[in-house]
């Protein structure tokens, strides 16, 4: 049973998401994401200029004439939605915690693609699988996932990737589109990442507080790992301090963003406090743009 506040809380959130799927979103997701593959239509006589890989050799056997197999492109697509839990998603230096971040985006594709007549799945996850919500349609489907989504205590606190990626291809065995949602503060998920990427059109959808890129100079303060719970004592009024912190995140923020450019795929960069809204919609843009230049 829902309690008050979170059927509150989801109302507030379908209404708004579907305001943005209307006004802003829709369009562009249907100009990116089409059908996730070709299937079988029909077969016709062959013509000159035809391929000669796509002739069906049992049709022109018996009927003692070339034919050739047509295909048309697959209108039904599967979304996929790879949530992150950890604890790491509880921070937020603003009025947003990144986890909210993640419910709003995780509503916003979810929207998009029933709008679209797609089926939408999701699987949430830590250092362990969570909970698996297998690919349906329609409106109750997806109020059901973001509920589910909202409510959910995860027993796990900690970012396996590799893990998720995993039961990924456990989950679903035909091409989809898959979101992950995560801030990716995670490390050795590079090779299952390969893996799913040429199976899937594997789309990142980093979720990162600016706060994770350099802290202001406010004194001492003590630091927790919200996913291992180790602490520590920072003097945040030290330059040297701050410039370090800067240097490592950095680093680790580039090497993924390396990572991501090497495997061909696309990302999106979204933050507690922001339009994030708008920020997935010139994604969108930006993809059919380039795939456009591809085709």
């Amino acid at each position: 049973m829902l309690s008050k506040e979170l059927i509150a809380k989801l109302r507030h959130l379908e209404i708004n998401t579907k305001k943005l799927v209307s006004d802003m979103l829709g369009g562009q997701y249907l100009s990116v994401f089409k059908g996730s593959g070709m299937a079988f239509s029909e077969v016709r006589p062959y013509q000159p200029g035809d391929e000669i890989r796509l002739i069906d050799w049992n049709v022109t056997a018996r009927m003692n004439e070339a034919f050739v197999k047509i295909f048309s492109e697959e209108r039904e697509l599967t979304v996929f939605i790879l949530v992150d839990l950890s604890s790491s998603l509880q921070f937020g230096s603003f009025l947003q915690s990144k986890a909210e971040v993640c419910a709003e985006v995780t509503a916003q594709i979810a929207f998009s693609a029933i709008t679209n007549g797609d089926r939408v799945g999701a699987l949430l996850f830590t250092d362990r699988i969570e909970k698996l919500l297998v690919p349906k349609r329609g409106r109750k489907h997806v109020m059901r996932l973001i509920a589910d989504l909202m409510s959910y205590v995860p027993t796990g606190t900690q970012t396996n990737l590799s893990l998720a990626l995993t039961a990924l291809s456990h989950a679903i065995s035909r091409r989809s589109v898959v979101f992950i949602v995560s801030d990716f503060l995670d490390q050795g998920f590079e090779d299952k990442l390969k893996v799913a990427s040429k199976k899937h059109d594997l789309i990142p959808v980093v979720i990162e507080d600016s706060f994770e890129r350099a802290f202001p100079s406010v004194g001492l303060v003590s630091f927790e790992d919200s996913e291992t719970g180790e602490r520590m004592l920072i003097d945040t009024s030290s330059p040297a301090v701050r410039e370090q912190f800067r240097l490592q995140r950095e680093q680790f923020f580039h090497a993924r963003d390396q990572l991501f450019k090497r495997l061909n795929m696309d990302g999106v960069l979204l933050s507690p406090g922001e339009a994030n809204g708008m920020a997935l919609q010139q994604f969108f843009r930006a993809r059919a743009r380039r795939l456009r230049k591809t085709a």
